[in-house]
């Protein structure tokens, strides 16, 4: 009878991340955000012991990029070592991030960890008392893209080994919403014969299938806007019949979009009122880097805006937040401004108005926007929009014309 196997299933450590935009937070703060990765790094070396786990894996992505940092890499080390005093053993991978042929001064770590060296899909085997319990296959990343199908190399050796579980950094194939490295179908995992895939790559925690199970955990720490929600990693116990999953929420600081309807707001002083009362609901045991958006149809929005009104009321709010334990910091924040005269009518009729609101439903950004993507300097600090901000550029580009047009 196969022993019980428990491990954690972590990906996309992404350590040393440089937290873009967030630069203007207090200084406290900004180097909480940069501790954060680390941070996450410690809460999830501590559930490991306390679920006193048999093995860690992590599936690609331990660092920010290819040139890590020698802190980065040293931290890493100590992580691990304090795994090794606890006898529990480290399977990572490199990803697309951090591929071994960017790093030309890697640390060494200790003999618990086992690293797949290169792209060629191997495996490494786990013993638990003296028995083959676990074969866990494969590969890591020697440059920053693997286009190939690589899930067609994972093949059991030895079926008399209990348990199989296949580690991979990559998309299923159809994923638009990211770069499509080592591209696969979910049908492709189910015909192996794997008790469990344990994913990388997404930051977006999905399960996308339970038996086998076929899992992406995410990332352990939210580094940008869109990175909102918990962020972790699953503990999972394997047996002859199946595996149980837990999720255990690993973030240091927590991403989180709000939205505040400030309609009845009619002098400046409400608004910051409305937000102090959102804030008060927002409920985390984490620090949070709000993402705030007011929405109204009250014509003095733009008004406050443009007169940098709105800017000092989110500083008040800001600092009655940041300095206490679990502090709330609104970094960014949008206007959805809507005219009254913009309902279903309007859009309806035959005259200019109606006309161009009519155009905006059916015209694309992108072609808008493609000089600015090709400019040589630019398109270093720009990421590729997805459909939701598409839609955001499309509607705060309408709102502002449409109340520039209908102001008097």
């Amino acid at each position: 009878m196969a022993n019980q196997i428990s491990f954690i299933h972590a990906a996309d450590l992404h350590l040393d991340s440089l937290f873009k935009g967030l630069a203007g937070a207090p200084d406290h703060i900004f180097q909480e955000i940069l501790e954060s990765t680390f941070t996450a790094l410690d809460y999830l070396i501590q559930v490991a012991i306390d679920k006193q786990v048999d093995f860690v894996l992590i599936a690609g992505d331990l660092f920010d990029n290819e040139k890590q940092s020698l802190k980065a890499q040293v931290r890493l080390r100590r992580a691990f070592e304090k795994l090794e005093s606890h006898d529990i053993h480290v399977y990572a991978s490199h990803g697309n991030h951090d591929y071994i042929n960017g790093n030309m001064h890697p640390v060494t770590y200790p003999d618990n960890v086992h690293i797949f060296p290169d792209e060629q899909v191997r495996q490494f085997v786990y013993h638990k008392d003296d028995q083959t319990e676990v074969a866990i296959y494969g590969f890591s990343y020697e440059n920053r893209a693997v286009l190939t199908k690589k899930v067609d190399e994972y093949r059991v050796t030895d079926p008399s080994i209990p348990y199989h579980i296949a580690m991979l950094h990559g998309s299923v194939q159809s994923n638009t919403e990211h770069d499509t490295y080592a591209p696969f179908q979910v049908q492709d995992l189910v015909e192996y014969p794997f008790d469990y895939w344990a994913l990388g790559h997404i930051h977006q925690r999905e399960i996308l299938k339970q038996d086998p199970p076929i899992v992406y955990p995410g990332n352990i720490q939210g580094r940008h806007r869109k990175e909102t929600g918990e962020k972790g990693c699953y503990h999972v116990v394997l047996t002859e019949t199946g595996a149980d999953m837990t999720f255990i929420p690993l973030q240091a600081i927590r991403f989180h979009i709000l939205t505040v309807d400030v309609s009845m707001c009619n002098e400046i002083h409400q608004i910051e009122n409305k937000i102090q009362e959102a804030l008060k609901n927002c409920v985390c045991s984490t620090p949070m880097l709000i993402d705030l958006t007011l929405t109204g149809d009250n014509s003095k929005l733009k008004e406050w805006e443009n007169e940098n009104d709105l800017d000092e009321v989110i500083e008040l709010v800001n600092e009655t937040r940041t300095h206490q334990q679990n502090w709330k910091f609104i970094f960014r924040y949008s206007l959805e401004t809507y005219h009254s005269l913009l309902d279903t009518d309007l859009y309806k009729g035959e005259h200019f108005i109606g006309e161009l609101a009519r155009h905006f439903e059916e015209v694309a950004i992108q072609p808008f926007l493609k000089e600015l993507y090709q400019h040589k300097q630019a398109r270093k600090y720009i990421e590729p929009l997805n459909q939701t901000d598409e839609e955001f550029v499309k509607t705060q580009a309408k709102q502002l014309l449409f109340m520039e047009l209908l102001k008097d």
